[in-house]
């Protein structure tokens, strides 16, 4: 097990890459811990919570609302929780999403902490502080950063993940080869075999370094100001497939990489070589490259993109693999634009 810790000027997270459940639930009081799962965690795992009280969160994005919030709330006030009581988010990205923002507004405020057992959770949704819930669809609109006390992935409950899901996590992953750490998109290059065999080695080190790299990013700009909005490479065009298609997260952002990359060519910003590297790994980790959208329906819903400032939008763009930027673009220039992507 390899630990990692996150320390900001709001406090500080230990991650654990190989931590399992059980050593989780060995550290706390079975009568002052309640766990929210998702009930896919829960349909293999739910054993290793035997004694805790658990509460259903359900799965998918419709479970990340402030509906299902304040659902929760109710829950954990027939409950009695208060504040020495200690709340495990356990799940997937949509599950620590919800339980980080559950925990970080009840009462004010409970401890908390993660464990994350599907991929992309492991190496981006689980890491960092951002807790919230979608609104009318639209990803992320309401929420706070507050920084768990800890994230343990449990690298052993990869193994009963679905395919598809295992394979969204790679988006991610490669995300961070391809804004910051080129020598780690080589690796990824040199090693995708073993990594989406699950080789434990593999796996283990992918996820170390994409972790470590978000680390070094949060811990310099917990509150996206900076540096940390280059963590959204992909994301302006995901959130727009997921709200009008219900594409899959990791699949989301595998498409809205390329076509950010192809954006960067269009303005000059970057090489064509760069590009069909990128989209080369992304295509060979099993994700979609390229899929069909409506410029016009797309440009609407960037409108309400929450990294919009007035007239603009901004966009994480590469200037080579390894190096990203943020280009300012006009909402009004956005649609011509965007149908030349497709």
């Amino acid at each position: 097990m390899k630990k990692i810790d996150l320390v900001t000027a709001k406090g500080k997270s230990e991650v654990f890459i190989g931590g399992k459940i059980e050593v989780v639930t060995s550290r706390f009081k079975k009568n002052k811990t309640v766990v929210l799962a998702d009930e896919n965690l829960l349909r293999f795992h739910s054993s290793k919570f035997t004694g805790f009280p658990v509460i259903s969160i359900g799965s998918g994005e419709m479970a990340k609302s402030m509906d299902q919030a304040v659902k929760l709330y109710h829950q954990l006030l027939d409950m009695e929780v208060d504040r020495s009581w200690f709340l495990i988010g356990a799940g997937g990205g949509i599950a620590t999403d919800l339980s980080g923002f559950v925990a970080s507004t009840f009462l004010r405020g409970i401890p908390f902490g993660f464990v994350s057992t599907t991929l992309l959770g492991q190496v981006d949704a689980a890491i960092g502080g951002k807790n919230g819930v979608n609104l009318d669809g639209y990803k992320n609109m309401v929420g706070i950063i507050r920084q768990p006390e800890f994230i343990y992935c449990d690298i052993e409950s990869l193994s009963t993940l679905p395919e598809k899901e295992f394979l969204c996590g790679f988006a991610e992953i490669i995300k961070y080869g391809a804004i910051r750490d080129r020598k780690f998109f080589n690796y990824l290059d040199n090693h995708l075999e073993e990594g989406l065999s699950k080789n434990t080695r593999v796996l283990e080190t992918m996820i170390y370094e994409s972790v470590k790299n978000k680390i070094e990013v949060v811990s310099v700009d917990e509150n996206e100001q900076g540096e940390r909005k280059f963590l959204n490479f992909g994301h302006t065009f995901a959130h727009a497939y997921e709200k009008l298609y219900k594409i899959p997260h990791g699949e989301a952002v595998a498409v809205g990489m390329v076509l950010a990359a192809r954006l960067s060519i269009n303005l000059g910003l970057l090489d064509a070589s760069k590009e069909s590297e990128l989209e080369n790994l992304i295509r060979r980790s099993g994700l979609p490259v390229q899929l069909e959208f409506d410029p016009e329906l797309f440009a609407e819903v960037m409108r309400k993109d929450k990294k919009r400032s007035g007239e603009e939008i901004s966009f994480v763009l590469l200037e080579d693999i390894g190096k990203a930027l943020i280009k300012n673009i006009l909402v009004d220039d956005l649609k011509s634009m965007l149908y030349d992507l497709r």
